[in-house]
């Protein structure tokens, strides 16, 4: 892989990450059960917290994927460490929608007949799909790579 392209990727990644955390620290500002309470207060919020907590894969995924991106540069992809990393990034994208229903559940039991909660709940089953996919990709990706990892091995013994 050039090295151009990489770089884009490692770009993106980094514009994700930077626009979720923007996204992380502005909205419990603008939320509306906190729009009119002072700074340690909004952030003090159970649900703010929660909040924060649950982003840790996400954020985790996404340093995965920046290192993974240095193995491509390197041309250290059929390596270990590249199949540990794909590990590590399907595992955070399985935790994400654990961390979206236990959100949900909580949020339909405290709000039950209070708030219409159709927005939150097709949110949460949207963001889960999308994070299913990306373990599911991840996972095949990993077994691919280990496979070839497993048959590079078994030429490099042969000869």
């Amino acid at each position: 892989m050039k090295k151009g392209s990489t770089l884009f990727l490692k770009t993106v990644i980094l514009l994700i990450g930077i626009g979720a955390l923007a996204g992380l620290i502005r909205f419990p500002v603008t939320e509306g059960r906190a729009a009119n309470l002072d700074l340690v207060s909004i952030y003090s919020d159970p649900v703010i917290a929660y909040m924060y907590i649950a982003s840790i894969p996400f954020f985790f995924a996404l340093y995965q994927a920046f290192k993974l991106l240095g193995y491509i540069e390197r041309n250290k992809v059929f390596s270990l460490s590249s199949v540990k990393a794909l590990r590590i990034i399907k595992y955070c994208a399985i935790a994400i929608p654990g961390f979206i229903v236990a959100g949900l559940v909580w949020l339909i039991i405290t709000q039950h007949g209070k708030d219409d909660m159709a927005g939150p709940i097709a949110l949460g089953i949207f963001t889960a799909f999308i994070s299913v996919v990306i373990a599911a990709a991840a996972a095949v990706f990993e077994k691919l790579l280990q496979s070839a990892i497993d048959i590079k091995s078994e030429n490099d013994l042969t000869v």
